[in-house]
């Protein structure tokens, strides 16, 4: 139990990964993409700031993959999130201008960021792979060592003296 209010907590860390992390360095990348004509651009993704903001791309990518993934982490911590994704994106496709206006921190390259990867289906794929982990019925069990036991183990019974056959 303890597994899973650990994982409420890290569901919403994921979010906050999610937006502080993909949304502002995708928000970098097109701005600095934007740019680019026939003769290339003064800014590309080679440059400095270019460089970091695939970084922290990757690393962010990196976390949500190792929570999607590991099996002692509750299913909660990626399933959550992407729940609220998956409600985001519908969100889009039902009416746009709303999922635009709820959007936080308006005129940031989070914004700009987030409104691109939901515009592009980007967050909908996400959202559909984190909740994945939300299905998979081992995952929602602990591992045997978090269960005391008190009796016996069953390898060390023998048939016969559980039937009680033997005195």
């Amino acid at each position: 139990m303890r597994r899973h209010l650990v994982g409420l907590l890290l569901a919403l860390g994921t979010l906050a990964m999610l937006y502080f992390g993909t949304a502002w360095a995708v928000g970098r990348i097109v701005v600095l993409r934007g740019g680019v004509t026939a003769l290339g651009t003064g800014q590309a993704l080679t440059s400095t700031r270019g460089l970091i903001a695939v970084g922290v791309l990757l690393a962010t990518g990196l976390g949500i993959g190792i929570l999607a993934i590991a099996p002692a982490i509750s299913p909660l911590a990626t399933g959550l999130p992407g729940l609220f994704l998956l409600g985001w994106s519908a969100l889009v496709v039902e009416h746009s201008k709303y999922a635009v206006r709820y959007l936080p921190l308006h005129g940031s390259h989070f914004t700009t960021g987030l409104t691109y990867l939901l515009f592009n289906g980007v967050l909908g794929l996400l959202g559909a792979m984190l909740v994945i982990p939300l299905v998979v019925p081992s995952r929602w069990r602990g591992r045997r060592d978090d269960y005391v036991d008190d009796v016996d183990d069953d390898e060390d019974r023998n048939v016969h003296t559980a039937l009680g056959l033997i005195p």
